[in-house]
């Protein structure tokens, strides 16, 4: 593959990029402006931004762990294959926009960097909203998935 802009030089950890998008010593991928060029680099990229996403957002692994919890009771109370396809979904869906998310605020910040602009603030809410809203109505599934399960074999 060429590129029309020479290659920058690599960063070293705790070296700056330039951008706000590299924040307390946070390593870069390098490379990054690169396109892949098979199909084990693309997984190689993904796996990459969930690493990233995992190390880097304590959010996004609280939402990890919880799914793993709520899966984890569903699986004790037997819910039915449907119904665990529903959680992981919605777990799936929060783990997604939580993504997003991230990726929204790093190219807010690439873009004004730390310059304060009214829409870079209604990005990074609305982004930010759109996790929440996910979180409550995944919430909102699970309590209605798992509560009759749970009060039926607690006796209730």
């Amino acid at each position: 593959m060429t590129s029309l802009s020479p290659s920058p030089p690599p960063l070293q950890p705790g070296q700056s990029s330039g951008h706000d998008g590299q924040r307390r010593g946070r390593k870069l991928r390098i490379s990054a402006w690169k396109v892949a060029g098979d199909l084990p680099a693309s997984f190689r990229y993904a796996a990459q931004g969930l690493a990233y996403g995992f190390a880097s957002q304590r959010n996004f692994r609280i939402h990890v762990f919880t799914g793993l919890v709520v899966f984890g009771m569903g699986l004790w109370l037997g819910l039915s294959t449907d119904r665990l396809a529903v959680l992981v979904l919605t777990v799936a869906a929060v783990l997604v926009l939580e993504l997003l998310n991230t990726a929204t605020e790093a190219v807010v910040d690439l873009a004004i960097g730390r310059q304060f602009h009214p829409l870079a603030r209604i990005a990074k809410d609305c982004a930010a909203a759109a996790v929440l809203v996910a979180a409550l109505s995944s919430l909102m599934i699970a309590l209605l998935l798992l509560v009759p399960p749970l009060l039926a074999r607690l006796g209730q």
